[in-house]
């Protein structure tokens, strides 16, 4: 008779094809041990299933969207910290490529599993690219005028890469910056190619603002990314507003002095 730490380390790696006789095997085994893993791997599957079912859906919605057309998804990321740019991402999926495991809105990833994603998003694709919109040019052009100029840049940065692009997917509500646009509310978690944009974006600028945080310590940047953290408006209040801030986001609370 298998041991139980034997039986548990089989089911643990068990696919779902593999299941069915494991069980037929194991039904009538009466150790606790046994039955508690049955169910366990039970339980794996059917979440492997069901993210797997949710993986299609996203990537078949937005084929249907695109009608047989080249989809560019392009989702921003940054739009309301006080500090740090507004980066937008784009991307090509190739249709051909196997699905990206774990693919989804980069706010329902794990920081750990987005960096891993995020490159792999950039090996599958047929192109992508990232901007990044200073916080100077916020505060002097205003969030939307930045967010449509980013969009717009990142979709010329795509279409040079020698990809014709037939759909632009968009995040949210309409802007009017392509004729190509369709918009998807909520379309980083229904759109395969949003959701691809999303990962990178926030990738690059997550990492932007660890980095600004060695340059501004104290400021909480690598745990806030520049958003209005306790730790980050107490800085602000002590020692003033850094390069990196937007100014007319703290205004309302701050009066500014530029960090030295």
């Amino acid at each position: 008779m298998r041991t139980i730490a034997e039986i548990q380390t089989a089911l643990k790696t068990a696919s779902a094809a593999e299941l069915p006789a494991l069980e037929a095997d194991l039904v009538d085994d009466p150790r606790k041990g046994v039955q508690k893993a049955l169910e366990a791997a039970k339980r794996r599957i059917e979440r492997e299933e069901q993210e797997r079912a949710r993986l299609e859906e996203i990537y078949a919605f937005e084929r249907e969207l695109a009608g047989g057309k080249v989809i560019v998804g392009l989702d921003e990321v940054g739009r309301g910290p006080l500090a740090g740019p507004l980066s937008v991402g784009a991307v090509v999926l190739d249709p051909n490529a196997a699905l990206l495991d774990g693919l989804n809105d980069s706010k329902q990833i794990p920081e750990a599993k987005r960096g891993p994603l995020a490159e792999a998003v950039k090996r599958s694709a047929r192109a992508y690219a990232v901007v990044h919109i200073p916080p100077q040019d916020i505060d002097e052009f205003g969030i939307m005028a930045c967010l449509k100029r980013a969009f717009s840049e990142a979709i010329a940065q795509v279409e040079s890469q020698g990809v014709e692009v037939g759909v632009v997917l968009l995040d949210g509500n309409p802007l009017g910056i392509d004729p190509r646009e369709i918009n998807v509310v909520k379309g980083d978690a229904r759109c395969a190619s949003i959701a691809a944009a999303s990962v990178i974006a926030k990738v690059e600028r997550d990492g932007m603002m660890v980095e600004y945080d060695a340059q501004y310590p104290g400021y909480d940047f690598a745990s806030s990314k520049g958003y209005g953290s306790a730790r980050h408006r107490e800085a602000i209040a002590q020692h003033g507003l850094t390069p990196i801030h937007r100014v007319s986001y703290c205004s309302s609370f701050f009066q500014p002095t530029l960090f030295s």
